[in-house]
């Protein structure tokens, strides 16, 4: 590489992913090079805070202390990183804790950044993301199976895109907990271990199958290891007769503590059999005859998410679109909603100090606010909201996807401002804000008519200006009564509108 090479890549800015795992926090940080993401610090710390989940499902305050104390150390790795370049991520141990909030309250103020926490469907499409680039680019459909410290992700996909994707409850180290929680090692227990994972997968099974793959690919550590211990014995995959070698020697060591399997790394020995019970699970339930590992896992799938490497259009436009089609909602109408929110946003955007990700998310509000009709007129923003909260929402976050909910929640009548104030303040202001843009577009769309007349919108504060010809009000006496309403509504939120 030259001078000026070296010099190019050396000002290329950094981008990083930390996922936050049910067994071990990851850390990746990396550039781009020639268009490729090369990585430049991977870091990764053994935490277990599935392991510290109570029996209320509630993390305690070691496991918490654990997962910070990491979390102090990789955030030295991304400091003065803006939060375009960064990506922090929760998985099955926070999608499963009741106090998450909390964990993520505390890990934000930690490394400056805010936590994720993603749905399972979604981590298995950044996971499949993730490997598909370490794979050559072919045609031929993949099945890909990561087994995480609380849950396992399958995907069959060909090239960047996923076709079928599904997360299941069931991880090395909860079930290391559950079947092996005083560390002994029996036939009994690795049966019940196995045969409660061949139930799980009983839900997927003939679905996956009947799709079929040309090649299987597993990934993460728990995988890895396997792999690793069977490379060691002179295979170069993963295989059934490999896997039954290794469950009979691992019952013949009877306890974790006596466990010496050649290339097992020692703080994957306590969780190795939870693993290796579910993934003899996993090849007898799909009939997989042989499996490669790949090093590309969820955090390289966060880092191609962001710089959008796979060059396909952006997945919560995609989203946005199966979840129009599915409840029939009026896509002019949304259009229309849209396009006047683009407007609205020429001026807001800046005034308001709204966020890139912010006007995305209200334009996507913007496309499916009309999805509750589907169910019932009576009450159908409601009915929008609560399909948008529960359903699997691809490239959505939690917390996004529980504002588009909140947003679509408030697109008309009264403002929920007793759940809006429940909310952190700032997010609360922001969301408020929003909601008063789409509000205001909706009720201008009302008629749903192509024609708009000529109008003057501005925003400063909390004051909200909306200036049409003169005498067109006294024309449209509905739309009057509408923004006369309106301004009832958003003075109650400490909003002033103010429209002639």
């Amino acid at each position: 590489m030259s001078e000026l090479d070296t010099e190019q890549y050396d000002n290329t800015p950094l981008v990083a992913a930390i996922d936050l795992g049910s067994n071990s926090f990851h850390l990746i940080v990396a550039r781009m090079d020639h268009g490729e993401l090369r990585p430049v610090e991977r870091l990764g710390e053994k935490v277990q805070l599935a392991a510290g989940l109570d029996e209320d499902n509630n993390l305690t305050e070691e496991a918490m202390q654990r997962g910070l104390s990491c979390l102090r150390k990789l955030g030295q790795y991304c400091a003065g990183m803006n939060d375009t370049s960064i990506r922090v991520v929760g998985t099955n141990a926070l999608r499963k804790a009741k106090n998450a909030h909390e964990f993520a309250r505390r890990a934000h103020a930690v490394l400056g950044h805010p936590v994720d926490i993603i749905a399972g469907r979604e981590e298995a499409r950044l996971i499949y993301l993730g490997v598909a680039h370490t794979q050559s680019d072919d045609h031929d459909k993949r099945l890909v199976v990561d087994i995480g410290g609380g849950s396992t992700e399958f995907i069959i996909g060909e090239r960047f895109e996923p076709k079928l994707l599904e997360s299941l409850h069931m991880g090395c180290v909860s079930w290391t907990k559950q079947y092996f929680p005083d560390g002994k090692i029996t036939a009994r227990q690795f049966d019940e271990a196995y045969y409660s994972a061949r139930l799980e997968l009983l839900n997927i099974e003939h679905e996956y199958r009947d799709l079929g793959w040309e090649e299987a690919i597993g990934s993460s550590g728990s995988i890895k290891s396997i792999c690793n211990v069977l490379i060691e014995r002179g295979h170069d995959a993963i295989t059934p007769k490999g896997l039954e070698q290794l469950r009979k020697e691992l019952l013949r060591y009877k306890h974790v503590d006596r466990i010496a399997f050649t290339g097992l790394k020692p703080e994957r020995v306590s969780i190795f059999p939870g693993g290796l019970a579910i993934l003899c699970a996993i090849f007898d339930s799909l009939k997989i005859k042989r499996m490669s590992f790949s090093e590309g896992a969820l955090r390289e799938g966060l880092l191609y998410d962001m710089v959008g490497r796979s060059g396909h259009e952006d997945v919560r436009k995609r989203t946005v679109k199966a979840i129009q089609k599915r409840y029939h909602a009026d896509k002019k109408q949304a259009r229309r909603v849209k396009q006047t929110l683009k407007t609205f946003l020429e001026n807001a955007q800046s005034n308001w100090d709204l966020t890139d990700e912010d006007c995305e998310l209200l334009l996507s509000a913007a496309m499916v606010h009309e999805i509750g009709l589907d169910i019932s007129h009576t009450q159908f923003h409601r009915h929008g909201a609560y399909i948008l909260r529960n359903a699997d929402l691809l490239g959505f976050n939690k917390r996004q996807q529980q504002n588009l909910s909140m947003l679509v929640r408030g697109h008309r009548r009264s403002l929920p401002l007793q759940s809006l104030f429940q909310m952190p303040k700032e997010e609360c202001h922001r969301l408020l804000k929003l909601m008063a843009l789409l509000r205001l577009a909706i009720l201008l769309n009302h008629q749903r008519s192509d024609y708009l007349p000529e109008y003057d919108f501005s925003v400063s504060g909390r004051r909200i200006t909306l200036e049409f010809p003169k005498g067109w009000l006294e024309k449209n006496p509905l739309t009057q009564a509408d923004f006369e309403q309106e301004q009832q509504y958003l003075t109650r939120a400490g909003y002033r509108f103010e429209v002639t």
